[in-house]
C-alpha cells in the first residue's frame, strides 16, 4: 500500500539511521534544491567575474541549508516520516528551524540584488520586481512579529491537534505543501530576527532577542504535551505498520521529546548569530566615527576641549 503517495512505506523494516539516510528522492524537493544551488552559484560566479567579493561563510551557510532540506526530503527519512511520528518530527523541526536559519545566513536576497543587472530606465526586470516586493505592504505584514509569532505557534497547535494534519498527510501534494509551509514559516519568523538580508521589519537587537524568546517556549510546551499524552493524538500515526515493530504511544513520546529538545537548538544558534551581528554592527559604527573624526579634524573633541578651557577661565 502506498501511504501518502511517497514510496512503499507500509513494508518498511524497523528504523535505523542507516536505513533512514538511504537515497529516496522526492522529485519536487530534489528539483527545488538543485535549482536553489544553481541560482545561488550563478550569483556568486557573476560577482566574482565582476571582481566583487562574496563571503565564503555565506555560501557555506546557504549550501548547508539546502542540503539540510535535501537530507530530510530526498532520503528514506521522508518515507519513514509518513508512518513514524518521531521521524516526521525530526523532518518538521529541521525544515522549520534549522534550514531557514542556514538559508538566511546565506543572504540570498542580498546576493540576488547584487548579481541581477538593472533593467534600465523606465523598465522593470527581476531586480526591480524583487525590490518592489521587499518594500511592499504585503512584506511588511508577513514579517511583522504580530503576524510571524502567532503563525509560528499556530503551525504546531492548529496543525497537529486538528484533522488538518491527517488531511494533508493523505496525499502527496498535501504532504509537499505542508513541508513547504514549514520552511516558509521558519523563514518569515527568523528573517526579521537574524537575517542578513534587507527587510521591511528590522527592530533593534534587544527587540529581536525578545521576538526569538516569545516564540520558542511554545515549541517546548507542544513537545511536553505530546510526551505527557496517555494515548496517540494524531490519527495518521495511530496504527504504525507492524513491520516497524514500534508502539504508537512510545513513538509519540519520542516525537514530543524531539520537539522539546529542538526548541533549544535554534535559540542558541540564533542568539550566537545575533550577538555576532551586534558586535559587527558596533565595530562598523566605531569605524565610521573614526573616519568622520579623521575627516573633520575631530571637531567634537576640539569643541569639548574649548568648552573645558572656557570653564577654567570662568573659574579663574
Amino acid at each position: 500500500m502506498d501511504h501518502g503517495g511517497h514510496g512503499m512505506t507500509m513494508d518498511l523494516p524497523p528504523f535505523t539511521l542507516g536505513r533512514g539516510l538511504a537515497w529516496s528522492a522526492d522529485p519536487f524537493f530534489l528539483i527545488a534544491c538543485l535549482l536553489g544551488l544553481a541560482l545561488y552559484g550563478w550569483g556568486v560566479v557573476r560577482l566574482m567575474r565582476r571582481g566583487d567579493k562574496w563571503p565564503v561563510g555565506r555560501t557555506v551557510a546557504f549550501v548547508a541549508g539546502v542540503l539540510s532540506v535535501a537530507l530530510m526530503m530526498c532520503t528514506k527519512l521522508n518515507d519513514y516520516g509518513m508512518v513514524m511520528f518521531s521521524v516526521h518530527m525530526v523532518q518538521h523541526m529541521v525544515i522549520s528551524m534549522v534550514s531557514p536559519i542556514l538559508l538566511l545566513l546565506g543572504a540570498p536576497i542580498t546576493l540576488a540584488l547584487r548579481a541581477l543587472p538593472p533593467a534600465g530606465r523606465g523598465r522593470k526586470g527581476p531586480r526591480e520586481l524583487l525590490l518592489m516586493l521587499l518594500h511592499s505592504r504585503y512584506m511588511r505584514i508577513i514579517t511583522h512579529p504580530a503576524f510571524t509569532i502567532p503563525l509560528f505557534i499556530a503551525s504546531l497547535y492548529a496543525l497537529y491537534f486538528t484533522p488538518l494534519f491527517d488531511t494533508l498527510m493523505s496525499s502527496q501534494a498535501g504532504h509537499i505543501g505542508m513541508m513547504v509551509h514549514f520552511l516558509a514559516v521558519g523563514v518569515v519568523f527568523f528573517w526579521p530576527i537574524m537575517g542578513v538580508d534587507p527587510g521591511p521589519h528590522r527592530p533593534g537587537y534587544l527587540m529581536r532577542m525578545l521576538e526569538l524568546f516569545a516564540g520558542m517556549p511554545f515549541h517546548a510546551f507542544f513537545g511536553i504535551a505530546l510526551m505527557m499524552a496517555s494515548s496517540p493524538m494524531v490519527e495518521t500515526f495511530k496504527n504504525p505498520p507492524a513491520s516497524l515493530g514500534i508502539d504508537a504511544l512510545s513513538d509519540q513520546n519520542a516525537a514530543g521529546g524531539i520537539a522539546w529538545a529542538f526548541s533549544e537548538v535554534p535559540s542558541v544558534l540564533v542568539l550566537l548569530a545575533l550577538l555576532f551581528q551586534w558586535y559587527a554592527s558596533e565595530e562598523r559604527q566605531a569605524r565610521r566615527s573614526d573616519r568622520a573624526a579623521d575627516r573633520d579634524g575631530d571637531k567634537e573633541l576640539a569643541a569639548y576641549n574649548a568648552y573645558l578651557a572656557s570653564l577654567n577661565t570662568r573659574g579663574g
